[in-house]
C-alpha cells in the first residue's frame, strides 16, 4: 500500500474513478498551468521538500496539487470549507499519490482536526486559504511550523489576517499575497466569482433572476463580479457600501447605491461579498420581504448572521438541498443557500477551470518564488512580483492564440526621460 493510501483520511476510495475524469477535465481546459507543469517536471524547484495545502477540494485544485507534486514535492492537501470538498476528487489524489485529509461536510470538530493533520507533515511551504493554516499555526501549533520557509495566500480575508499577524508583530514566516495580485483580482475575483455565484444560487433555487431585484452586499472585485452577471441576466442591482468612493463607482456603473437598510425592504436575491461579519443581521430580517433569498460569497460564513436569523424563527427546514426556510413570527419565510458559506463553492463546483488557470498559475509560481527568496524576502507579507503577474497574462494569451504589441526601443527612451526634446 503506498503511503498516501495509507496515511489518509477519506469517505471513499471506491469514488476515484469519477474524481479522475473530473480532474482530466479541468486539466484540459488549464493550458496556463499545464506549461509550467512542464517547467516544473524538467527543474524539480521542490524536490525533496514538503508542501501542505489547504484549499477548496475540488478538481481544479486537485489539479494545482498534481502541478506541484510534479515540481518534486511531497504534497499533502485537506479542504479549506466543509460543503466545497468532494469526496471522488479526494479519492482520486490519493489514488496520484497525494495525501488528503478531507471529506465532505464534517462536524467542526472534525473539519479542525482534518486541517491540524495536514500540518503535522511539517511542511516546508504551504498554500493557505483564509489564513485558516496561518492562525492555526499561530496560535495552536507552533511546533508544527519549524520547518516552514514561507508560503502563498489565497483570499482577501487571508491577508487581512496575515497583515494582522505582521502588524502585531508575530508573523513567523512570509507569505505571498497572492489575492493581490492583477490577474487575481482582476479576473478571479470579478470574473471567477460573479459567474460561479450566480451558478449556485441558479442551479440551486431553480428560479429566474430577470425581472427581480438583487441587493449585492459590498462592491469590491467579487462585488463588481457578481453585480455585472446580475445585470446581465436581468436583475435590478441594488449596491450597499461603506467606501465612499467604491459607491460612485457603483453608482456610475449603473446601479442603484443605498443603505442596506433600505436595501432590505426590496431585495428579492441577497449577495454578501465584504469579508466581514454580520453585514446582514436582525433589523434586515425585521423588514425583508417574504420569500427573499439569501447567500454569501465571501470566504467565510459570518457575513449573514444566522444566529439573530434562527432567534427571529419559529421554525426551520430544509426545502431542498442547500436551502434552508427560516419562518419568522409574522409568517414571512426566509432562505439562506448553503448555510451562509460561499455559494459558489457550496452549491456549485466553483469559478471555471479557464478562471482558476491563471489563478493557480501565480499560486504554482508564487510558490516556487517564496522558496527561491525566503531568506531575502523577510518575513513579511509580499506582493506577487510584476513579472509573475505579467508572465502568466503572457502566457494566457499564448495559450489563445493572441498576439500583442511591444514597445520599440524609441518608445522605451521616450518614456524614461523627462526632456520632452530628446
Amino acid at each position: 500500500m503506498s503511503s498516501s493510501k495509507q496515511n489518509s483520511i477519506v469517505a471513499d476510495m471506491s469514488l476515484a474513478p469519477e474524481g479522475h475524469l473530473k480532474i482530466d477535465w479541468v486539466r484540459q481546459h488549464m493550458p496556463v498551468l499545464n506549461r509550467i507543469r512542464e517547467q516544473f517536471e524538467a527543474e524539480q524547484p521542490f524536490k525533496g521538500l514538503k508542501v501542505s495545502i489547504t484549499l477548496h477540494l475540488e478538481a481544479k485544485t486537485a489539479y494545482l496539487a498534481k502541478v506541484v507534486k510534479a515540481g518534486g514535492a511531497e504534497v499533502t492537501i485537506t479542504g479549506s470549507n466543509p460543503l466545497s470538498t468532494q469526496d471522488d476528487v479526494c479519492a482520486a489524489l490519493v489514488e496520484d499519490g497525494i495525501t488528503v485529509f478531507a471529506k465532505y461536510n464534517p462536524s467542526p470538530e472534525e473539519f479542525k482536526a482534518l486541517n491540524i493533520k495536514a500540518l503535522e507533515s511539517k511542511p516546508d511551504l504551504i498554500i493557505d486559504d483564509g489564513g485558516d493554516f496561518a492562525t492555526l499555526l499561530h496560535s495552536e501549533r507552533p511546533d508544527l511550523m519549524e520547518n516552514i520557509r514561507g508560503g502563498a495566500e489565497e483570499t482577501t480575508t487571508g491577508i487581512i489576517r496575515l497583515k494582522a499577524l505582521q502588524k502585531q508583530g508575530v508573523l513567523k514566516f512570509p507569505m505571498v499575497a497572492v489575492n493581490d495580485a492583477y490577474c487575481k483580482y482582476l479576473f478571479d475575483n470579478r470574473y471567477g466569482t460573479g459567474q460561479s455565484a450566480w451558478d449556485g444560487i441558479i442551479r440551486t433555487t431553480n428560479l429566474i433572476v430577470a425581472g427581480k431585484t438583487v441587493v449585492v452586499v459590498g462592491y469590491g472585485w467579487c462585488g463588481k463580479g457578481v453585480a455585472m452577471r446580475a445585470k446581465g441576466l436581468g436583475a435590478k442591482v441594488v449596491v450597499t457600501e461603506v467606501d465612499a468612493i467604491k459607491a460612485v463607482e457603483a453608482h456610475m456603473d449603473g446601479f442603484e447605491v443605498m443603505p442596506i437598510l433600505e436595501a432590505a425592504k426590496v431585495g428579492d436575491f441577497f449577495v454578501t461579498v465584504t469579508g466581514n461579519r454580520y453585514v446582514i443581521r436582525g433589523e434586515h430580517y425585521d423588514v425583508m420581504k417574504d420569500g427573499a433569498i439569501m447567500c454569501n460569497a465571501g470566504h467565510f460564513d459570518v457575513e449573514v448572521n444566522k444566529p439573530e436569523l434562527s432567534e427571529r424563527s419559529v421554525s426551520q427546514r430544509t426545502v431542498r438541498k442547500n436551502i434552508e426556510e427560516y419562518q419568522l413570527r409574522d409568517g414571512r419565510k426566509l432562505y439562506l443557500l448553503a448555510e451562509g458559506r460561499l455559494v459558489n463553492l457550496g452549491a456549485a463546483d466553483g469559478h471555471p477551470a479557464e478562471i482558476m488557470d491563471t489563478t493557480f498559475a501565480l499560486q504554482a509560481l508564487s510558490l516556487k518564488y517564496v522558496n527561491d527568496n525566503y531568506k531575502s524576502i523577510g518575513v513579511k507579507v509580499e506582493n506577487v512580483p510584476y513579472e509573475l503577474d505579467e508572465q502568466v497574462a503572457r502566457y494566457k494569451l499564448q495559450s489563445l492564440g493572441i498576439n500583442i504589441d511591444s514597445l520599440t526601443p524609441a518608445q522605451v527612451d521616450y518614456l524614461d526621460s523627462w526632456n520632452l526634446n530628446d
